[in-house]
């Protein structure tokens, strides 16, 4: 027996099941495949403007910081402004998401390379799948075209989000996921970012940079 299987079997046990009960069964699959919604906060109701500013206010509270642009265009110059406003090295790396690959890095100083991280790329930019209002939180679906390395390993992220894939909560941004990817269907990884990463847990002294990067600035486009 695995650890797996001894673990589950104590589980049962302390239950006073066997986990072949039809009606618990039905129960669970009942539950998957109607995928009810949880408690929603009324916090992210309203309309999408008003969605949008208290996505902005909850990632600035967060310690991220946030630039606002029309177009996917201005993305390769809201990059390198960042860059340059923060005294950081003009190199940058991204997955293979065209909505970025595709833009005109060529007409920026920056050096950008593409595919996972290492561990020795200081900065990466990466799109998000969406954004919740309640929170400030970006969600991200690992692949190719957004490695979950650039999530965590360089020291600077810089993520685009598109101003209509903010959601006011997190149950409508999984609804979301399921009808992108297919029902049952996710991608490997699903991070939830919140603000750069951070940890207080040596003698309560803020640590930025902790466990992934010091720095998260957003990039919002359209409105």
């Amino acid at each position: 027996m695995s650890a797996r299987d001894d673990i589950l079997s104590n589980i049962r046990r302390s239950l006073g099941v066997s986990g072949t009960e039809a009606m618990r069964r039905q129960t669970v699959a009942d539950r998957l495949a109607a995928s009810p919604r949880g408690v929603v906060p009324q916090r992210g109701q309203g309309e999408p403007a008003a969605q949008r500013a208290l996505f902005k206010q909850m990632a600035e509270a967060a310690q991220a910081s946030l630039s606002e642009i029309a177009s996917y265009a201005d993305v390769p110059q809201a990059v390198a402004e960042y860059l340059r406003a923060n005294n950081l090295p003009a190199t940058l790396k991204m997955g293979d998401d065209p909505r970025l690959t595709d833009l005109a890095w060529s007409a920026t100083a920056l050096e950008v390379s593409r595919g996972r991280s290492h561990g020795d790329d200081l900065n990466a930019v990466s799109h998000a799948f969406a954004g919740v209002a309640e929170s400030g939180t970006l969600i991200m679906a690992s692949g190719p075209d957004n490695p979950t390395t650039l999530n965590f390993l360089p020291d600077n992220h810089i993520v685009v989000v598109a101003a209509k894939d903010i959601a006011g909560d997190y149950e409508s941004v999984w609804t979301r996921l399921r009808e992108h990817f297919g029902k049952g269907l996710m991608p490997r990884t699903v991070n939830m970012i919140t603000g750069p990463s951070r940890s207080a847990d040596i003698e309560q002294t803020l640590l930025l940079g902790a466990h992934g990067p010091r720095r998260l600035h957003i990039i919002l486009v359209g409105s």
